[in-house]
């Protein structure tokens, strides 16, 4: 069986963190695409990093489409042309809840379940990725990113997904 995968988040600023692995390689970065009419981030997966996971697959990039005054707008897997609303990709299903769902590109429905100092991505039955803020002040990184290897055939929607939620929180939408 193969191990879980560790990623470690730099930077606070959910809309410029990047993410490395264990061995220092540079696995996701979020960098901005343009701020011209509105804001557009643009979510990487490296390629030195991914050649290493073989069950790798999906799209290499996500796009964040944002409204006026960074408000929701959509997201964009790879080159496709499909428009995703923010809101269909963290909604909520009961008033109150903690849990946010989303529905993959493949069709099936998955769950984060949110505080501000852990989440987890599960398909039901199956923790699939865990985000936990590290405590430590000395650390150089600020978060921790634990993927099952079940994660890895679509890890760019989960980490797209678990970026979004985390917009969510830091802007209070």
């Amino acid at each position: 069986m193969a191990a879980p995968c560790v990623l470690f988040q730099t930077g606070t600023d959910p809309f410029n963190s990047n993410y490395e692995d264990l061995e220092g390689r540079v696995a996701f970065t979020m960098a901005l695409a343009s701020h011209t009419p509105n804001l557009v981030v643009r979510l990487t997966r490296e390629a030195p990093w991914a050649e290493q996971h073989p069950t790798i697959m999906g799209p290499e990039r996500s796009y964040f489409y944002f409204g006026p005054q960074v408000t929701p707008g959509y997201v964009v897997y790879g080159n496709n042309h499909i428009t995703l609303p923010m809101p269909h990709l963290c909604r909520l299903q009961k008033e109150g809840s903690n849990s946010r769902y989303f529905t993959a590109q493949s069709g099936r429905a998955y769950k984060w379940r949110i505080s501000p100092q852990r989440m987890e991505c599960i398909d039901g039955r199956l923790c699939l990725a865990v985000w936990e803020l590290l405590s430590s002040p000395e650390s150089d990184y600020q978060a921790r990113v634990t993927l099952s290897p079940a994660a890895m055939g679509f890890v760019t929607e989960i980490m797209t997904t678990l970026i979004l939620n985390r917009m969510y929180i830091w802007s209070n939408w």
